[in-house]
This record gives structure tokens, sequence and C-alpha cells, in this order.
């Protein structure tokens, strides 16, 4: 296999840790990606567990590690966090930076079937496969120990990721996810572009239509819901997945906050209990 080659182009110290970002030229974008990674100081002596973070529409990889205050936990946790882009940049695509919840900075965490996306916009892939091959090369980690989460756009991509890989990640949780994106006018709006039509070809990128088929290793799913988020529950539709997982005898907790609406601000509040749920899988 080719040497993976990754460039580094910052890191700050935090927490007894370092704060990273890199980037490097994906197979499956056809681009340059970037991406950031908190290396927990637990990395220097011995081999960590990975938690991915999957962004919502319009982040980089920024706004995570300036605003969510993760860093701290993953330290206590002893966990590596890595948090990629939200899609492919620069593509040089007609319409790809026309607007917010399609193209650029939203990618949905799939992989394009229409013709003039196919080639780059390949996230789930990306995800799932490349950068998981090059955190595990690049950096100190228990590859059998990994999970995911997510916040909006990113929480439904960390639940698909999580079910259409049973096994891959002991744990999922997700800030405000987009849980039945079949049913809300962002996830037809991008499925639509991405995949084209047919509508069956969809609902393999639905969580609450993939737990109808789910048969891995159960867990529970930890879900956080601001009460005033301008996008619930019209485009969030949690109730969705609490019935979703219902019949597929898979656990959910999902915490409706009052007064938290979809910013950083609700993700901060709670990131620690998040970050301590995924530990609970990652160090058993």
């Amino acid at each position: 296999m080719a040497e993976i080659e990754i460039t580094e182009i910052s890191s700050v110290k935090l927490f007894g840790g370092y704060q990273k970002c890199f980037t490097h030229e994906s197979k499956e974008t056809k681009c340059k990606m970037t991406f950031a990674v908190y290396v927990p100081p637990q990395a220097e002596t011995d081999n960590v567990p990975v938690l991915y973070w999957l962004s919502g529409l319009t982040c980089t990889e920024q706004n995570f590690i300036t605003k969510a205050g993760a860093q701290r936990y993953a330290a206590e946790h002893g966990l590596l966090l890595v948090a990629p882009d939200t899609s492919p940049r620069g593509c040089d695509i007609e319409g790809e930076d026309e607007s917010y919840d399609f193209g650029s900075g939203a990618g949905f965490y799939v992989d394009a079937t229409v013709e003039k996306w196919k080639t780059n916009y390949r996230m789930y892939s990306y995800i799932t496969n490349e950068l998981t091959d090059v955190i595990n090369s690049k950096f100190p980690t228990i590859p059998s120990k990994q999970s995911i989460f997510g916040h909006s756009m990113g929480g439904h991509g960390a639940l698909i990721c999580f079910l259409k890989n049973p096994g891959k990640y002991l744990s999922v949780s997700a800030f405000a996810p987009i849980c039945n994106p079949t049913q809300c006018p962002w996830g037809e709006k991008a499925f639509s572009g991405y995949l084209g039509t047919e509508q069956n070809q969809w609902k393999q990128y639905d969580a609450c239509e993939l737990l109808k088929t789910y048969h891995g290793p159960t867990t529970q799913i930890l879900v956080d819901q601001g009460l005033a988020d301008n996008f619930y529950p019209g485009q969030l539709l949690p109730d969705n997945l609490v019935m979703a997982c219902a019949e597929a005898k898979m656990e959910i907790v999902l915490r409706k906050q009052e007064g938290y609406d979809h910013s950083y601000y609700f993700i901060s509040t709670f990131m620690g209990d998040h970050i301590a749920h995924h530990a609970k899988y990652l160090k058993s």
C-alpha cells in the first residue's frame, strides 16, 4: 500500500495534549482535505481510542475545535478526537458554492451517484474508509476502539455511519441530528441533488430507514435536542428516530433541553456528557 502523506498546518497545546490540523490529498474526494486531531496527553505513552466528530451545514473542522470545548474531556478520558471538514472544497463544480445547504460545506456524508457530483462528493467513503486508514496509520490509536458523534447534518452522518457499519463504531451520539432526512426539506434537497430522484436510493442514508434492517450490536444512542432550536421539529424529526429505535429494539435516550438552540453554546453545554457516554464504551 502506498505511504499515506499528511501535512501538519497547525499545532497548539491545551489540556496537556495538542490540537493539530492537517491536510492531505484524498483518493475518495479527489481534492485536498483538511482534518483536525486532538492528541491527548495519554497518547505520548500509550495507544488510545478514537472518537470521530462530524460537523453540520456550513462548518469546517474549525467550528468544533474552537467552540465545542471538547478537548478538556478528551484529555480527561484519554481519547483521540478527530474532526474532518464537511465536504470537498474547490472542485470547480458549477453550483457548488451557491447555497448553504448543498455543495460546499454540505456534503451530507453520502457517496453521490449523480454524474456532476459523484467524482468528488464521496464523504461517506471518505469518513468510514479513507480517514480511518489515515488516522490509524499516523496516530497512536487502538483501531478496534472507535466511536462517532456529530451535530445536525453531522448527527445524521454519525447515525448512518454507525448503522451502515455494524461493529465498526462502538457507540454513537448526536446533538440535534437530522434524524429522518428522506422526510425533511434539507434531506430532500441534498438527496435529490446528490443521489437523484429514485427515493429508494435515499433510504440507504436515512437513520430511520436503516434501523429497519439493522442487525448489528445494540448500543444506547444518546441524542440531545434543544427545544428553542429553530429547526426543531420540522427539519430534525427526533421523535421519528425514537419510534424507529423502538421498532428495532435499539435503546435510545432523547433528552429535550428547554431553552437551548441549535448552536455551539448548546453543544458545549452537554459535550462532557457525550464524551463520557463514548468513554464508557471505548474504555471498557
